[in-house]
């Protein structure tokens, strides 16, 4: 049976389409009715804001909140344009893991290793032998060789879960000692320094006053908004994290298209890792400590279901934003990191538990 013949196109912000999916949204209809097998459907604006267009009104209404906390505590130093720079350099490199996590949530796993393997491409691309061929060849090659250490690392994660059926929490828990250690091993506990000037000075340069860590930021958002809202692959992955079994049945391969998804995130760890080189000029095993955090707050307060089947590339993207400008407030206020720490867990609670709520109102006649 084709997956066509089953599928529904999705909406732009990635409603799954495959009948009997755990995130099915009964308020995509316009008008007032009521269907045997579901609640009645909202009609007018109470459809508007219970869909994608409503979940990113309210992103964007937050991040607002925190702009006026930020104008209103640290003044000029928040609303310049040199900050606002600064809090879109820093947001590159989670942004573009965030984007391939949103994938991976959507087709219903999880990854805690992005931070270790964020490190570990980092330092693999800045070793003496790495540089030394960049260097007789092009820079280009440091770039290669992060995105081949995180698409190996992706397609172990990708086996163990897919093929060795080991729950993904444990497989990338395993991946996240194993790459970071790994990363200490080859650095020797030491931070290697990028001694190619064309490598710092093209990723360091800005495009019509914008910098090109986030012009890569923002092409790897377009293109994961296209590839999950207007490519079969986005379809069979919101397919497969919300139904396996019924993505299975629809003739989906779902242990191969699994496992790609992983190897997908590892190689936006990858670029990631790349940008992260360019930033700080360094190569360390220390890079990408609780970056899987970060990610995963972003997915989860974007409106990416945890559970699967449901993901949406915008608001992974204002999710990013949202953190990264509390971070900065937090800055340039003086809170230290555990405070920080600690806000961002709040939220991430407070994200499921209205997540677990709004499913339940849904699936409630």
């Amino acid at each position: 049976m084709s997956v066509d013949a089953t599928t529904r196109a999705p909406d732009p912000e990635g409603t799954p389409s495959v009948p009997g999916s755990a995130a099915a949204d009964p308020a995509a209809g316009h008008q007032q009715s009521t269907t045997p097998d579901g609640p009645p459907r909202r009609s007018g604006a109470g459809a508007l804001l219970a869909g994608s267009a409503g979940r990113n009104l309210g992103l964007v209404i937050a991040l607002l909140l925190i702009c006026l906390v930020g104008a209103f505590t640290a003044g000029d130093r928040f609303t310049s344009i040199d900050n606002a720079m600064t809090i879109l350099r820093l947001a590159a490199v989670t942004g573009i893991v965030s984007v391939g996590m949103t994938f991976v949530i959507g087709g219903g796993g999880i990854d805690l290793s992005v931070g270790a393997i964020v490190a570990l491409a980092s330092v693999w691309a800045t070793t003496l032998a790495t540089q030394a061929m960049a260097a007789d060849v092009h820079w280009i090659v440091m770039v290669l060789v992060a995105l081949a250490v995180g698409a190996g690392c992706g397609l172990v994660n990708g086996v163990l879960v897919a093929y060795g059926r080991v729950a993904p929490f444990i497989a990338t828990l395993a991946m996240l000692a194993g790459a970071r250690g790994l990363a200490e091993i080859i650095a020797q506990r030491r931070t290697q320094i990028v001694q190619d000037r064309d490598f710092i000075d093209f990723f360091q340069a800005s495009v019509l006053g914008v910098p090109v860590l986030v012009i890569v930021f923002a092409l790897v958002a377009v293109a994961g908004w296209v590839l999950l809202n207007r490519t079969t692959f986005g379809r069979r992955t919101l397919a497969v994290g919300g139904n396996p079994e019924a993505a299975r049945l629809a003739g989906i391969k779902v242990q191969r298209h699994t496992a790609a998804l992983y190897v997908l995130l590892g190689v936006a760890c990858g670029l990631a890792a790349v940008l992260l080189m360019a930033r700080t000029t360094t190569g360390t095993s220390t890079h990408g400590q609780l970056l899987e955090l970060d990610a995963i707050a972003a997915v989860v307060i974007g409106g990416t279901l945890l559970s699967g089947g449901r993901a949406t590339i915008v608001g992974t993207v204002f999710g990013v934003l949202i953190f990264m400008t509390l971070t900065n407030v937090f800055t340039l206020n003086d809170l230290d990191t555990s405070t920080q720490a600690v806000a961002k867990g709040l939220i991430i609670v407070a994200a499921v538990l209205l997540q677990q709520r709004v499913a339940a109102r849904r699936r409630s006649p």
